[in-house]
C-alpha cells in the first residue's frame, strides 16, 4: 500500500551547524518583537481595554463610511469600526453576509451609560438598516402578525430562502467591560502565560535534566515574544482569545520539543560515543518527518478556520498559524542545539561503565 511520505525516509541535514545563524535571526527577531511592544504596543480588544463591543451582521454590503458618520455623531467618543464578510456564505443557500464590529469607549456615567450608549448604536443601525431580528437572523414570516409583517416589509433590506424570511441586519454579540475588569484580566493573562512557562520547566526538569528544562524555556519564550511582536506589527486585535492563544502556542511548542528531547535522551543511550553535534542532528533527522507531517495537517486545519470560521476566532486562528511555524522552528533550531549552549554531558544521562 502506498504511504505519503512528505520527508524522504533517511535524512542528513545538518541542522545543528546552522545555530549560530539561527541564534542571530532569532535575536534579531525578538528584539524587533519588543521593540515593536514598546513603541507601537497592542491594539487591544475591549477585554483589555474596557468599553463597549456590538457585532453585526447584514445581508448587504455595509457602507462603511455611512455607518462612521451615524455613530459618530452619536457623541459617544472614540469609534472603531471593523468590518469582514463572512466566507461561511459560500457554503450555505443564502446570499453572502457582512459582518461589522462596533468599537466604543467606555462612557463617563456607570452602567447606565453604558446601557443608553447601547441603545443609541441600537437606533442607528435600525435607521441604517432596518428591523434587526433574533441572533440566527431569521424568522418565520407567516407566524407575524399583520403588523409586524408590514414592519418587516417596510425594512430596508431583507430576502426570503425556503420559505424563511432573513433580516438585513442581527446584532451578533454585544458586551461591555470596565476599566478596573479590563486592567485585571491584563495581569490575569500576563500571569497564566507565565505559571504555564514555570510548570513547563519543572516537567522538564524532572523527567529530562535541568538542561532540557532551561532549554524548552527558552524556546517557548522565543515563541511567545514573537508573537507579541507579531501582533504588534499587524495590529491585530489582542484579546482574551489570544491568550487562549498563545497558551494553545506553548503546548504545541512543547510536543514538538519533547519529541525530540525523547529522542537525545534514548540516543544518548545507545550511541554513547557519538559526538554531541553529530547525535542532536541524529535525532532531529529522525524525527522530521514527524514534526512536518504534524505542523502540516495542523495547518491545514487552521487555515480553514481562518478562512471560513468567521471573523470572532480570526486573531485567534493567525495567531495559532503563526505558532504552528514559530514553533516547529524553535524546537529545531532553539531548543536542541541550545544543550550545547548549558554544556549538557553525556555523563548526566548515563551511567559511567565500571
Amino acid at each position: 500500500m502506498y504511504m505519503l511520505k512528505l520527508v524522504p525516509e533517511k535524512t542528513d541535514i545538518q541542522f545543528i551547524s546552522q545555530r549560530k545563524i539561527a541564534y542571530v535571526v532569532s535575536g534579531l527577531l525578538a528584539i524587533a518583537s519588543i521593540a515593536l511592544f514598546l513603541t507601537q504596543g497592542l491594539n487591544y480588544g475591549i477585554d483589555f481595554k474596557g468599553g463597549i463591543l456590538i457585532e453585526v451582521r447584514t445581508d448587504s454590503a455595509i457602507n462603511i463610511e455611512e455607518l462612521r458618520a451615524e455613530t459618530g455623531s452619536l457623541v459617544l467618543g472614540e469609534v472603531i469600526l471593523q468590518e469582514s464578510e463572512d466566507l461561511n456564505a459560500v457554503f450555505t443557500d443564502g446570499p453572502p453576509t457582512f459582518d461589522v464590529s462596533i468599537r466604543v469607549e467606555t462612557q463617563s456615567g456607570g452602567e447606565e451609560a453604558q446601557e443608553a450608549a447601547k441603545d443609541l448604536i441600537k437606533k442607528s443601525l435600525t435607521r441604517l438598516y432596518g428591523v434587526p431580528f433574533d441572533v440566527s437572523g431569521s424568522i418565520d414570516f407567516e407566524a407575524l402578525s399583520d403588523d409586524a409583517k408590514a414592519e418587516l416589509v417596510g425594512s430596508k433590506v431583507y430576502y426570503v430562502s425556503k420559505g424563511q424570511v432573513y433580516s438585513g441586519f442581527s446584532i451578533r454579540r454585544e458586551e461591555v467591560v470596565g476599566p478596573t475588569i479590563s486592567g485585571e484580566l491584563i495581569v490575569d493573562g500576563a500571569m497564566a502565560v507565565g505559571f504555564a512557562i514555570l510548570a513547563v520547566m519543572f516537567y522538564i526538569w524532572m523527567r529530562f535534566e535541568w538542561q532540557f528544562g532551561v532549554g524548552a524555556v527558552i524556546a517557548l519564550l522565543h515563541d511567545v515574544v514573537l508573537t507579541i511582536g507579531f501582533f504588534s506589527l499587524t495590529q491585530l486585535e489582542f484579546n482574551l482569545s489570544i491568550i487562549a492563544a498563545i497558551l494553545t502556542i506553548v503546548g504545541y511548542s512543547l510536543n514538538d520539543t519533547v519529541v525530540v528531547y525523547d529522542r537525545v535522551r534514548e540516543n544518548l543511550r545507545r550511541y554513547r560515543k557519538v559526538p554531541l553535534v553529530e547525535l542532536f542532528n541524529t535525532c532531529i533527522n529522525e524525527t522530521l518527518s514527524r514534526t512536518v507531517m504534524t505542523s502540516l495537517t495542523t495547518l491545514l486545519a487552521l487555515l480553514a478556520l481562518f478562512f471560513f470560521g468567521g471573523q470572532v476566532i480570526q486573531g485567534f486562528t493567525a495567531a495559532m498559524i503563526w505558532g504552528v511555524f514559530i514553533g516547529t522552528y524553535s524546537s529545531v533550531f532553539i531548543a536542541v542545539p541550545f544543550l550545547l549552549v548549558l554544556n549538557l554531558r553525556r555523563e548526566d544521562m548515563v551511567p559511567t561503565e565500571d
